[in-house]
């Protein structure tokens, strides 16, 4: 017989359409999905592209205006400063830290610099450090630390708020009333060591109004009651311990003296009437001064 032109097909095969492969199918599912993110990424690859192009010619900062120039831009893809977080403020004028961060809701978020904000924050006298971080597509968070009010000090005409270091801090005394309150040229400085020495002794703490720098060198404490004690340079612990033994033998801090002179190692010396000025005491407590900042707490 011969052979048909036609090769038959095999018996039990049956020939069935191509099918597209897995991954062709999971691609076609998600087709609606994809589009937009390859948009978004695009976006986002330009405004990057812009940004370090500038920074390469002109690294100082020109990021804010190139954003300046197009803000309907910037707007329509969503990075503007939305939130401002502020975390750790207890006694920082809001406004200033406000002002030192340099932007509002609104802003163009890539034309903030979280580094100078930061030096800006720091150079406020209240702040000791700060952290801001910048989150995209708005967000920005801010953490200070401040530096804690320790004593106030009067000086040269001048009264203000410093911390433990003696930094200055601010001249708004009155929410400080019960601070230590000490006087004089470099009394700053060196107001730590005493206050702590006060602090520990149960004689003075509360008796204690004053705490007065005698010539950079020494230290008088003025007493709420008006006595004033001559303390010596250097040796002031020991002098308070001999103030506490004659408080225990005699009541002497609540007699009616002018001066208790403890200067002299081997020496005490009790003056009644008005006391003559220590020898270098050039600034006296200014009363008013500390009734106006008692008078608001304490």
């Amino acid at each position: 017989m011969a052979r048909n032109a036609t090769q038959r097909r095999p018996r039990g095969r049956e020939t069935t359409p191509d099918r597209p492969s897995g991954l062709r199918l999971w691609l076609r599912r998600r087709r609606a999905l994809v589009r937009p993110a390859l948009q978004l990424g695009l976006l986002f690859a330009v405004i990057g592209g812009a940004v370090m192009g500038v920074l390469a010619l002109d690294p100082a900062g020109r990021v804010q205006s190139l954003f300046s120039t197009m803000p309907g831009f910037v707007r329509n893809a969503g990075l503007v400063v939305r939130s401002v977080t502020l975390e750790g403020r207890q006694h920082a004028p809001l406004g200033e830290l406000r002002e030192a961060l340099g932007v509002q809701r609104g802003d163009p978020i890539l034309g903030f610099s979280p580094q100078e904000a930061r030096k800006r924050l720091e150079a406020n006298a209240w702040v000791a450090s700060a952290h801001v971080e910048r989150h995209l597509p708005g967000d920005i968070l801010v953490r200070i630390t401040e530096r804690q009010p320790y004593a106030i000090w009067q000086h040269g005409g001048v009264v203000e708020v410093i911390d433990r270091a003696g930094r200055p801090i601010s001249e708004q005394i009155e929410k400080f009333g019960l601070l230590p309150w000490v006087v004089g040229g470099g009394a700053n400085l060196h107001a730590e060591r005493m206050i702590e020495l006060l602090r520990a002794d149960p004689t003075l703490r509360d008796r204690a109004e004053v705490l007065i720098r005698v010539g950079n060198r020494r230290w008088n404490i003025k007493l709420r009651n008006g006595t004033e004690i001559r303390l010596p340079e250097g040796l002031e612990e020991a002098a308070l311990r001999k103030l506490r033994e004659q408080q225990a033998a005699i009541g002497l801090l609540d007699r009616p003296v002018a001066v208790i002179d403890l200067r002299l190692p081997d020496k005490m010396t009790v003056q009644v009437g008005a006391p003559a000025p220590a020898q270098g005491q050039t600034t006296q407590p200014d009363p008013n001064a500390i009734q106006r900042a008692r008078s608001v707490r304490g």
